[in-house]
């Protein structure tokens, strides 16, 4: 369970004003005293992540986050932060203060989290402190519309009530689509093209590659995984065609030329861009290549802060395959992380990595602010396909997305 990607948990993220109780809720949630408790207004300064398994659930990731009431120019930013979360949350936990009650903040937040449909549970930590004769809880469930549980991190009033509401209520399609296995019937044969090179840890598969043998293998289905070098001999020795060769996207153009044209052919960035995504947008995407023009601006945009090699995809093979491409100088931003501007009207193109550190929701949340500004995104094995010429044949598997292409 601690191994589980952070990308692949369920987001359950806690809200709610300052001293509402939110810390002391993940703490009782966790079993563990992970959030800084205090009765000082405003200890929870940035977004605490825990890891957490709840069952039938499974893994989830756990958010406690900074007051939506917090003041000053810090407390602005800290709110801002609170509400960047918002943009990865699966499920979101409103804790309302029994001292307070319902005010403008709470309203703002839930008018937020309805406006990105995500699911929601109302909660009154401390409630003990509520008196039989206050009767608050009608009151304040017609103000939010809202049904509001009771309950007390101190005493653990109501948390095992809580966990069962947050299995309730999770959404049924936070995962997307299977990275593979939709794909696939049982006994089907897949081969793999994992090339091991400088960027590849020692020791281990990167994360993409992983999933999919696991896919794969929950699909009744089997794996062949073989090195560029090795392909051609590989498929010579079966007995029969595999159903697909998935590949990293770097090797597209040999394994191309060594895989035979009756066989499905991807890579492992096309598939997490439709697990983790829309494939479709990031299809239409890639068609802006061929409008781009030297003096243009391009975002290339990364989910994780990984350790740059000389020749890293991102930073120099990318930008020199679109110099290419254009035939002239193109001006280049990089942002990672958690990082991803507001304001990318000034792009002529958005070129994002396969996100298998980003959970879907904030993958979605990314290609809709593109959609909104109407900046064309792509992803990397979608460009790379693109720009070396079998793109086309790299969405075989994926016939509406070619469908974009022939529009």
């Amino acid at each position: 369970m601690q191994d589980t990607p952070k990308g692949s948990r369920l987001h359950i993220a806690i809200f709610g004003r300052r001293n509402a109780g939110k810390s002391s809720l993940i703490n009782a949630l966790t079993n563990q005293d992970i959030a800084l408790v205090s009765d000082i207004p405003g200890t929870t300064t940035d977004p605490v992540y825990k890891a957490m398994e709840i069952l039938p659930l499974g893994p989830v990731m756990m958010i406690d986050t900074a007051g939506i009431d917090d003041v000053g120019d810090l407390g602005a930013l800290r709110v801002e932060r609170t509400m960047q979360v918002l943009n990865k949350t699966d499920l979101a936990v409103v804790v309302i203060d029994p001292a307070a009650g319902i005010t403008e903040f709470e309203m703002s937040l839930k008018e937020n989290i309805s406006k990105r449909n995500i699911p929601m549970v109302a909660v009154v930590n401390k409630a003990d402190l509520i008196t039989p004769e206050q009767d608050v809880l009608a009151l304040w469930e017609k103000e939010l519309d809202l049904k509001i549980y009771s309950l007390s991190a101190q005493t653990k009033l109501g948390i095992e009530e809580l966990k069962r509401l947050l299995i309730e209520k999770a959404p049924a399609d936070w995962e997307g689509t299977p990275v593979i296995g939709d794909l696939l019937q049982g006994g089907d044969t897949v081969v793999l093209v994992v090339p091991i090179d400088t960027a590849a840890p020692k020791g281990r598969l990167i994360l993409p590659q992983v999933q999919t043998i696991r896919d794969i293998l929950d699909h009744d289905a089997s794996c062949v995984v073989v090195k560029e070098r090795e392909l051609k001999d590989a498929l010579a020795n079966l007995r029969q065609p595999p159903r697909m060769v998935v590949t990293d996207s770097q090797e597209f153009l040999k394994v191309d030329a060594d895989t035979p044209e009756n066989v499905l052919l991807t890579s492992f960035s096309i598939l997490m861009a439709r697990h983790k995504g829309d494939l479709e947008t990031l299809v239409a995407g890639a068609k802006a290549i061929d409008k781009l023009q030297p003096g243009d601006k391009v975002l290339i945009a990364e989910g994780c802060t990984h350790h740059r090699q000389a020749d890293d995809i991102g930073k120099v093979k990318i930008p020199r395959w679109l110099r290419q491409s254009v035939g002239g100088e193109l001006h280049f931003d990089w942002v990672s992380g958690i990082d991803f501007p507001q304001d990318i009207s000034q792009y002529q193109l958005i070129v994002h990595c396969g996100s298998c550190m980003l959970n879907r929701r904030e993958m979605l949340y990314r290609l809709a602010v593109a959609r909104e500004k109407q900046v064309p995104i792509v992803n990397y094995g979608v460009l790379i396909a693109k720009i070396h010429g079998i793109l086309y044949r790299a969405l075989g598997p994926f016939p509406l997305a070619q469908m974009i292409l022939d529009e």
